[in-house]
């Protein structure tokens, strides 16, 4: 047998964690990089309004109309739209907003399963880690706007109101469209969170159920109609801390 036939042995135990912990400490880098590019590349969309909802509907669906039309509006009224970059109501939102006034933000993931990138995007931002993404929804974000969706639409929205709860993000409109769809997650809210003191009764305040495109637009306009869009210096400074 000469060496070239030989079966390699195996890393040492300790050899592979070294490796490993060597990796770890690259992937800091890669974090940083990541914030860093997309700060750059979102800097200047402000007022901006996040849109989350379900990567599964087809086009043909009425939430896909609804996102669309509610996209439109916002972008016609001045709002950047940002929205996951991918399919289905991703793709509504991006749709509406690209064929109106205003940039249309795609903050695409990067999947073992590789998401779709929809073709709707003035800005296209693609994210490795989940995390870093998340924060760039909230940076930029004057409103939330959740349309129907699953599991990734439920943790987007859960994400946004811990941050208003606990004053890590201004307070803003956080919106629930088609009161159906929620009104089984309102009622547990209400009946449960509240009654068991999981969360303080005002606490429901922070959360919207709309239903009609115009009145998303005009919830918004209405909660920033004495302070403006800017943010203070003491949000400016909590948002740091995200």
């Amino acid at each position: 047998m000469n060496s070239a036939d030989k079966i390699p042995r195996p890393l040492a135990p300790e050899l592979i964690e070294k490796a490993w912990s060597g990796r770890e400490a690259w992937r800091v880098f890669e974090i940083i990089a990541e914030f860093a590019e997309s700060t750059e590349r979102l800097i200047g969309i402000r007022p901006a309004v996040s849109i989350f909802g379900s990567a599964r509907v087809a086009a043909s669906h009425r939430y896909y109309a609804l996102t669309e039309e509610i996209a439109r509006q916002l972008s016609d009224a001045g709002f950047a739209v940002i929205s996951g970059g991918g399919p289905g109501l991703m793709e509504a939102a991006n749709k509406g907003a690209f064929h109106g006034r205003s940039p249309s933000v795609g903050l695409n993931i990067q999947l073992p399963h590789e998401q779709q990138t929809n073709p709707y995007q003035d800005i296209s931002q693609s994210f490795r880690h989940f995390f870093a993404r998340k924060v760039m929804f909230a940076k930029f974000a004057s409103a939330y706007v959740v349309v129907p969706g699953g599991f990734g639409t439920m943790d987007e929205l859960m994400e946004a109101l811990t941050l208003v709860q606990t004053h890590k993000i201004r307070r803003m409109p956080v919106i629930l469209v088609h009161e159906p769809f929620w009104r089984g997650l309102m009622d547990w809210i209400r009946g449960t969170l509240v009654e068991e003191k999981m969360i303080d009764p005002e606490d429901v305040n922070l959360i919207q159920v709309i239903d009609e495109p115009a009145a998303v637009v005009k919830a918004i306009f209405d909660h920033y109609d004495k302070r403006g869009f800017e943010s203070t210096a003491v949000e400016r400074e909590a948002q740091l801390n995200l």
